[in-house]
């Protein structure tokens, strides 16, 4: 049975819809093809109910698994892992190059914690920067307990990149696995024979429902996406006063600070004038210092207790947490 190298799946020439389909002798499919040549991205339509198995799967084993989390969108929580991996698990923190320099590694260590994650060991990586990687293949090497190590993560948490990079850095392998900005880009388990004595495994990445990815189209999904450090931006609200985010979102706030941690390539800007909606979502802050996530989108630092008000698509998942920068409660 031939897989696709970027993508994991299944070769057929028969049906050009499905997943798969390859026009000529090859080992990329069609779809992997176009995304990499030409920046065409094709949804594939995925549910955990189709990657929870190979996650179970990998019970099977004892071999290590590389939980790779994106320190921009880290989830609300991380009961889809607990409940379904009981394998050691080295923890790999990516996208260090998004959040500002002025945040400490050791302060964002601290602040994972709170996931209350039982792993073996942890790291913080940038793909962009190539920073930690000597120290990633270090860390494998040790906690490894036979060639084979899964990479599991979120989708677009950045495990394929990750896996890139080390071949890059560590190999001679003419091979590349397929990114995208769409989720669902990885459909089955791929084989990345990194040296001798070491297979990485990338399995699919695990969806989390309410994603804004899902709902928006290509151009403004390149716009969210952080392409370097992001510059907060902060707003001192005496009045009642709205904060529009591009033509994705409004917030009505009042009597607060807040600072806001998106892409640099967002327009946002505020009004002195009330923004009426019939879907606007309440949500009440009860201590200071207190994050609203969208999820794929970023999140606002709220500074106050207070109630405040969120017009967004409702399918859009929206959550509050510990403030990840600055002060912990």
């Amino acid at each position: 049975m031939n897989k696709c190298i970027g993508c994991g799946a299944v070769l057929q020439s028969n049906d050009v819809s499905k997943e798969g389909y390859i026009k000529n002798n090859g080992n990329l499919c069609e779809r992997c093809f176009r995304i990499k040549h030409y920046n065409e991205y094709k949804q594939v339509s995925k549910t955990n109910e189709v990657f929870i198995p190979i996650l179970k799967d990998i019970n099977n084993t004892k071999d290590l698994v590389v939980l790779v989390l994106d320190l921009f969108n880290l989830p609300e929580n991380l009961d889809i892992i607990t409940n379904n991996i009981n394998n050691e698990i080295l923890l790999v923190l990516t996208k260090r190059d998004i959040l500002p320099k002025s945040i400490y590694d050791e302060n964002i260590f601290k602040y994972i914690d709170n996931y209350k994650l039982n792993y073996v060991d942890k790291i913080i990586i940038s793909s962009l920067k190539n920073y930690n990687f000597d120290l990633l293949l270090e860390k494998i090497n040790k906690y490894k307990k036979s060639k084979n190590v899964y990479v599991v993560g979120f989708t677009n948490a950045g495990k394929s990149t990750m896996i890139n990079h080390l071949i890059k850095n560590y190999s001679n392998l003419d091979l590349e696995i397929t990114t995208s900005i769409l989720t669902s880009t990885t459909l089955n388990t791929i084989e990345v024979p990194l040296l001798d004595d070491l297979i990485l495994l990338d399995t699919p990445g695990i969806l989390e429902s309410g994603n804004i990815i899902d709902y928006l189209d290509n151009s403004l999904i390149k716009k969210i996406i952080p392409k370097k450090e992001i510059k907060p931006i902060t707003y001192q609200i005496k009045n009642k006063q709205t904060i529009l985010i591009d033509n994705i979102c409004n917030l009505e706030v009042s009597n607060t600070n807040l600072t806001i941690y998106m892409s640099n390539s967002l327009n946002i800007k505020r009004v002195y004038k009330e923004i009426k909606k019939e879907n606007k979502r309440k949500i009440v802050i009860d201590k200071k210092n207190t994050d609203v996530v969208i999820l794929g989108l970023g999140f606002i630092r709220i500074m106050k207790p207070g109630t405040i008000y969120l017009d967004i698509d409702e399918k859009i998942k929206v959550f509050t947490r510990k403030s990840l920068i600055g002060k912990q409660n």
